[in-house]
């Protein structure tokens, strides 16, 4: 009798997680506004160029949306600005980490560590990796978004945080969001520099993209 109740319960969740898999599906969230509307100027940043991805790229990458900017500053500073919305939904690419992609075009990590910076009016921990491609260094900090959480900092991370928004809210969106300078020098001045881009960019961040 007892083995039979266990063999009921056991069918009764196969059966149910079976039809939830087969029922559950995600929707697509579009950004707030397109990122292609994001400002040529912010503060004392100005932007030099906007990049466009070839098709070859974007099937790789699919994102939703996207933007791929140099931004500069009155004292010369250049910083580049990508980012990644994926809008989840049926046919919605994933987030592609840049543990992959970096050293599968040719980058050799040298350093990585997550840190705090203070954007928004509070402490946001992101990602700061140093990489390396023949004799170019550049210095990379990122982090993801999901529904609910602003800065997630590892791929794991990000995974559960989609899993968990899909069981509660049937979304999967996410954004990649990415800040880059070449390394020459003084590195801390470099990462001075992105501290400073961040703090007048990351209040537009959270107009674009759904919370």
């Amino acid at each position: 009798m007892i083995k039979s109740w266990r063999f009921m319960v056991v069918y009764l969740l196969l059966v149910g997680g079976g039809l939830y898999v087969n029922l559950h599906k995600d929707i697509m969230v579009p950004a707030n506004i397109p990122l292609q509307e994001f400002p040529t100027n912010v503060g004392q940043w100005r932007q030099l160029s906007r990049g466009e991805f070839s098709s070859e790229i974007l099937e790789v990458l699919k994102p939703t949306d996207y933007l791929s900017a140099l931004y500069v500053n009155p004292q010369g500073e250049k910083v580049n600005l990508y980012i990644g919305y994926h809008g989840g939904g049926k046919g919605g690419g994933e987030i592609h980490s840049p543990k992959h992609c970096l050293p599968g075009g040719g980058w050799l990590q040298l350093s990585e560590e997550v840190v705090t910076i203070k954007a928004g009016g509070k402490e946001q921990p992101v990602v700061r990796a140093v990489y390396q491609k023949g004799g170019e260094k550049e210095l990379f900090v990122y982090w993801f978004r999901a529904p609910g959480d602003e800065a997630i900092t590892s791929e794991i991370g990000l995974k559960l945080a989609q899993i968990r928004s899909s069981v509660t809210s049937r979304r999967r969106d996410a954004t990649f969001i990415r800040i880059s300078v070449p390394v020459g020098g003084d590195e801390q001045s470099q990462m001075a520099a992105v501290n400073k881009f961040i703090q007048d960019f990351y209040p537009l961040f959270q107009k674009f993209l759904p919370s």
